[in-house]
């Protein structure tokens, strides 16, 4: 049910995802707006290859906490609003404000709507929802990068992984969450597809974590 309550929980998990971390760290400690530079995303994946480790951290960790933040809105709202946390309509609620929250981080009225790829936030979001297909996607997303160093490949790979996770692995009755886990594939290609691009052609750039600032 459309609540004053549930409609206010979604703009503010919006402006929430709205934070524009990577904009704000670089221009507050280096001068620099890393869409300006390398992918021209504000995204944790831009700011390690432009301002290198001691910006993408924090970044990747404040877009994470981002999403996991937003969706657990649902807290103050659905239990109240269904009756029980474990419900299909609490779950409905989290989907919604993780899916507003990665729409904040990808068209940021903070930043003039010019966001990153929502990676880090929908991990976030999946961290809140469905923990144990998360950590599962953690583990794709790190042995795809050891392998190729490939930050675009790894997130890609996680992304078709948390679907496959909550149909087979660790399987779900909730039928939202198998669907919003499609949708994430269709979202990460559909952001990534200068990515994939460059992938295919061989000019995808590497992440060197252990680089202390990559050249722009």
């Amino acid at each position: 049910m459309i609540t004053v309550y549930s409609v206010t929980a979604l703009i503010m998990a919006y402006l929430c995802g709205s934070i524009p971390t990577a904009v704000w760290i670089g221009m507050a400690f280096y001068k620099v707006d890393v869409r300006e530079y390398g992918s021209g995303n504000a995204g944790a994946t831009n700011t390690f290859r432009v301002l290198g480790k001691k910006a993408g951290i924090p970044v990747m960790l404040l877009d994470i906490f981002k999403g996991w933040a937003a969706t657990n809105f649902a807290y103050f709202i659905g239990a109240s609003a269904t009756g029980a946390i474990n419900s299909t309509a609490y779950t409905n609620y989290e989907l919604a404000l993780g899916i507003a929250a990665v729409m904040g981080h990808l068209f940021p009225i903070f930043a003039g709507f010019r966001g990153g790829k929502g990676v880090a936030t929908l991990f976030g979001m999946i961290l809140a929802i469905h923990f144990h297909a998360a950590l599962l996607c953690i583990i794709v997303f790190i042995t795809v990068l050891l392998i190729s160093k490939y930050v675009s490949l790894s997130s890609i790979a996680a992304a078709f992984t948390y679907p496959i996770g909550v149909t087979f692995v660790f399987p779900t009755p909730i039928r939202s969450i198998v669907i919003y886990g499609m949708c994430i594939c269709v979202l990460v290609l559909v952001t990534h597809q200068k990515n994939i691009e460059r992938l295919i052609r061989g000019k995808e750039s590497k992440v060197n974590f252990f680089k202390k600032k990559a050249t722009a």
